[in-house]
């Protein structure tokens, strides 16, 4: 199942360490490949990294009253935490591109600090995306209630076609 594309389309996956991100971008290489191929523009490999987190909280112990104190990082603490994310981040990347190699797809790799709703959206558009391909969420329904999924918010803000593939069960 090929889609047509024109000369110059661009494809973007984003992916995260979830299975489901995984299988997006499986799918794309086996459904979209001759697509991407035509169309000369390589497929582009999103992955954001929220920002660090900069305080923790403790809380009193139980017998007490449940006192709670934001306790800020130092900068060290934060640059540590970022620049480890950016090794994950980094090596999950590289990774998806060596399978993109194998089944002969040309990809370039993005990486963005950021809260990745925002992150994935903003640079659909930044890189004049054709079609956004996201995994399912895999969060709870209670989760995804309060939390709100990637998917969903990306449907709703990307200025292109999204598609979100599902896990099969």
């Amino acid at each position: 199942m090929a889609v047509p594309a024109e000369n110059g389309k661009k494809v973007m996956v984003a992916i995260d360490e979830s299975e489901s991100s995984y299988h997006a971008l499986m799918w794309v290489l086996k459904n979209l490949r001759d697509s991407i191929a035509a169309s000369g523009s390589p497929l582009l490999i999103f992955m954001a990294h929220p920002f660090s987190v900069t305080s923790n909280v403790f809380a009193a112990s139980l017998g007490s009253a449940r006192v709670y104190c934001p306790v800020s990082a130092t900068s060290e603490y934060v640059y540590c935490v970022q620049e480890q994310n950016k090794v994950v981040s980094m090596g999950i990347l590289e990774k998806a591109k060596a399978i993109c190699t194998t089944h002969g797809v040309n990809a370039e790799t993005i990486a963005q600090l950021g809260d990745p709703k925002q992150a994935i959206c903003d640079a659909a558009q930044k890189h004049n995306i054709e079609l956004l391909v996201l995994g399912d969420t895999e969060l709870g329904k209670i989760q995804r209630f309060f939390l709100g999924s990637v998917s969903n918010y990306c449907v709703r803000n990307a200025k292109c076609p999204v598609l979100v593939v599902k896990k099969p069960e």
